[in-house]
């Protein structure tokens, strides 16, 4: 098969970050902090996303919170994920690096719930049973755009309460809405819950577009509505992107829920495969392959149906129950669906270029990226620098697409 040679280049983002993550987060808590009494009882949520400095956070909140006198712990909040069984869960949090040595307190995951309340339009409030069972819960996460609706709030802190705390009840509930009501629905849900008075705050984190925190805020429960709807709209001005809109294929390297909720970011690779609802406009890929699932993501496979093709590898990797279980509870099932399996990367690379048709191949517009969330550093065809030349670094000497004897992409 004749293929382009390909360049290595890097894109720049926003730079903008906190250098001093721990000194900046213990500032933040003694000033808008509330007072706790000494011996309560407060859960801190942590969920299944790969966030940069996570250990360090929930570290740093809970030697704060000893020195007060109180009994922190961390909950497992995560929907469905990890199977949604309380052993998957504690694996996703192990992997992630959130042990009781690590992080200085203890770790658990249910999936238990209780009702704690009804909303106006009659949704049910569910809350994870250890943390309503707490004197108090700090609902933490990181605050960036959803990859299946769009809204004033996205994915943040409200939906932390809304599927997180409520598990997979309460997953299953938001998403029964359809994306067009999702952020109206988690802004309800999320909404009555803080009324119970069991929040005793919020902390949302923005990541710039090389994975670094940008911005670190511990919010008053009052204010978590609005400030995580300001925050959503600084994290869209960080949010990494391809440099292109338009290719011919794009090779994803790795893909798993560490990177995205979906294992592929849809806003990255303009594909929603949700049923119903209109593909984005941009950007326009005619084909994806998937060369591989990462190990942190637990066999999860939710997503992979947003490619084409993909690998033996990735394919035996697939753990069939978690990855059901997560894309039936959010009713995206078309996102399990398994693209064209071949043997190895260089087959599954050759059979997408061979559906296009084409007839000169070293016109091909191809992208080869790690995965859809670091994306400072890939490797485009020539043609597609054509395009952009000024607004990417060149890395690299052109060279043509090269395998190992496994058949595995070699171009580091």
């Amino acid at each position: 098969m004749i293929t382009p040679k390909m360049v290595k280049v890097r894109q720049e983002f926003p730079k903008n970050q906190i250098p001093d993550v721990q000194d900046y987060l213990q500032k933040e808590l003694e000033q808008h902090f509330p007072q706790v009494k000494s011996g309560s009882s407060i859960a801190i949520t942590v969920g299944s996303r790969g966030i940069t400095n996570r250990v360090l956070i929930v570290k740093t909140i809970v030697e704060y919170l000893q020195n007060k006198g109180a009994k922190p712990f961390v909950i497992g909040a995560m929907g469905s994920h990890g199977g949604g069984t309380p052993e998957g869960q504690l694996d996703v949090l192990k992997s992630l690096g959130f042990l009781e040595e690590t992080v200085g307190c203890p770790v658990f995951t249910s999936s238990e719930v209780v009702e704690v309340g009804k909303t106006p339009s009659g949704f049910t409030v569910y809350c994870d049973r250890y943390a309503w069972e707490s004197d108090g819960i700090i609902v933490l996460n990181r605050i960036k755009l959803h990859t299946a609706f769009r809204g004033p709030n996205e994915s943040g802190l409200l939906k932390m309460i809304t599927v997180g705390l409520g598990k997979a009840k309460g997953a299953n509930q938001l998403h029964k809405q359809g994306p067009s009501k999702m952020s109206e629905a988690v802004r309800e849900v999320g909404g009555t819950f803080l009324k119970t008075g069991k929040v005793l705050a919020g902390i949302g984190i923005v990541e710039n577009g090389y994975d670094q925190t940008a911005h670190l805020n511990v919010i008053v429960p009052d204010n978590i509505i609005e400030k995580e709807q300001e925050l959503l709209l600084l994290s869209k001005k960080y949010f990494p992107r391809l440099p292109v809109e338009q290719l011919d294929l794009l090779v994803i390297k790795n893909m798993g829920k560490n990177f995205s909720g979906t294992g592929m970011d849809t806003n990255v690779i303009g594909r929603n495969k949700i049923f119903g609802t209109p593909e984005p406009k941009n950007p326009k890929i005619s084909r994806i392959t998937v060369l591989d699932l990462d190990d942190s993501s637990h066999g999860n496979a939710t997503g992979v149906g947003l490619a084409d093709f993909t690998t033996e590898k990735l394919f035996q990797k697939i753990d069939r129950e978690k990855t059901y279980l997560n894309c039936i509870t959010s009713t995206y099932v078309q996102r399990a669906m398994i693209p064209i399996v071949m043997d190895n990367d260089e087959k599954s690379i050759v059979a997408a270029i061979s559906s296009l048709a084409v007839d000169d191949p070293l016109k091909l517009r191809i992208a080869i990226i790690d995965n859809t969330l670091e994306l400072e550093e890939m490797y485009l065809s020539e043609s597609v620098l054509l395009d952009i030349r000024g607004k990417v670094s060149i890395k690299s000497e052109p060279t043509y697409l090269s395998f190992d004897e496994k058949g595995e992409l070699t171009l580091k």
